[in-house]
């Protein structure tokens, strides 16, 4: 939605407010030796905001039935903490945000950690990239996210297909036991406060498109089923 493209080994972008923090915060999690974030690389001479281009595939819709394997679920909750510890220490001095700061804010969180963001080689995740909505936040409010779309939550199973809730119990419990020091009943209620900000956020950028609109009353459905089926999905 940011006009994205990619020139030779580099990703460009329309800049923001927020591009150069995002460009020192990708700076220090690869200095604190975080894997998988793409190299920032400034801004080209249109004042583009410019990344290093991650070889490899990026799901695309429909998902393809090996983003549902255990192992690209542990990947994904294991680099999160990695990115989250990492962010602690992150100098805010000055910080301009996409997105509004959300309290506590224990860490900087990539706001949209899901499949459409990760990049994969032969299966397995190798980088996490779309990083301008990053803004600092709970934990929590990351992995809620993570959560709903790669467990999956929501009627559909979040993109899957129908999905037993025995199984989605068992995913996210395997996600949080990945992550460390939280528990499934910690996530779900943030799951839903989760989809309804997206949901508001997504409407104030919609205007009349109907595709987004959509995505608009998808989220907000996501969230009702997930704060009634709160009990079935918590081990």
């Amino acid at each position: 939605m940011d006009g994205a493209v990619r020139s030779g080994d580099t990703v460009r972008r329309l800049p923001g407010a927020w591009t150069a923090t995002v460009q020192r915060l990708l700076a220090h999690l690869r200095a604190q030796g975080v894997p998988g974030v793409p190299r920032p690389l400034g801004t080209d001479a249109a004042g583009r905001d410019v990344t290093e281009y991650v070889e490899g595939v990026v799901p695309a819709y429909p998902l393809p039935g090996w983003v549902w394997d255990d192992a690209v679920l542990v990947d994904a909750a294991r680099l999160l903490r990695r990115v989250h510890d990492a962010s602690v220490t992150f100098d805010r001095t000055g910080a301009v945000w996409r997105l509004p700061v959300r309290e506590p804010a224990e860490v900087v969180c990539h706001s949209d950690a899901a499949p459409y963001n990760m990049v994969f080689r032969d299966g397995r995740l190798v980088a996490l990239i779309d990083w301008d909505t990053a803004a600092p936040g709970p934990r929590a409010w990351d992995l809620a996210y993570l959560a709903y779309r790669l467990v999956p939550l929501g009627p559909a199973g979040a993109d899957s297909g129908p999905v037993p809730d025995g199984e989605r119990r068992r995913r996210l419990d395997l996600l949080c036991r990945t992550y460390g020091d939280v528990e499934p009943a910690d996530v779900l209620p943030v799951v839903v406060e989760r989809l309804r900000a997206l949901a508001a956020f997504t409407h104030a950028r919609a205007g009349g498109d109907a595709e987004l609109l959509g995505h608009v009353d998808l989220y907000l459905r996501d969230a009702a089923w997930v704060g009634s089926h709160a009990d079935a999905l918590a081990p």
